[in-house]
C-alpha cells in the first residue's frame, strides 16, 4: 500500500505564497496521476489541481493562474506552489492518485490558513 505524507503548511497572509510537498512510497508512483485536493471545515473535500505521469496539469477554476502543481519522479514528490493566496484557500491540502482506481490512503494532510 502506497503511503503520501504531505508538508509544507502554515499561517500566511493574503497575497503571500506557500509550497506544498507530498512524498510517496512505492515504485509506481511514477506512471501515477497525482492531484492535489482540499477540505474546508463544513465543506467537502476538492479536488483542486492534477498532473498525469507525463506533466500534464489541469486546474480548478478557483485557483488557475495562481497555484501551479509539479512532480519529481526521481523523488516520488509531488508539489503545489500556491501564490496570491486568498483567505477562501484556508483548507486542509492532501495528496493522493487520481483515476480509475481506487484513491491509496489518505494522508494527515497538510493545513494551510490563510489570515491577516
Amino acid at each position: 500500500q502506497v503511503q503520501v505524507v504531505e508538508s509544507g503548511g502554515g499561517l500566511v497572509q493574503p497575497g503571500g505564497s506557500l509550497r506544498l510537498s507530498c512524498a510517496a512510497s512505492g515504485s509506481i508512483f511514477s506512471i501515477t496521476t497525482m492531484g492535489w485536493h482540499r477540505q474546508a471545515p463544513g465543506k467537502q473535500r476538492e479536488l483542486v489541481a492534477t498532473i498525469t505521469s507525463s506533466g500534464i496539469s489541469n486546474y480548478a477554476d478557483s485557483v488557475k493562474g495562481r497555484f501551479t502543481i509539479s512532480r519529481d519522479n526521481a523523488k516520488n514528490t509531488v508539489y503545489l506552489q500556491m501564490n496570491s493566496l486568498k483567505p477562501e484557500d484556508t483548507a486542509e491540502y492532501y495528496c493522493n492518485r487520481v483515476g480509475p482506481l481506487p484513491t491509496w490512503a489518505w494522508g494527515q494532510g497538510t493545513q494551510v490558513t490563510v489570515s491577516s
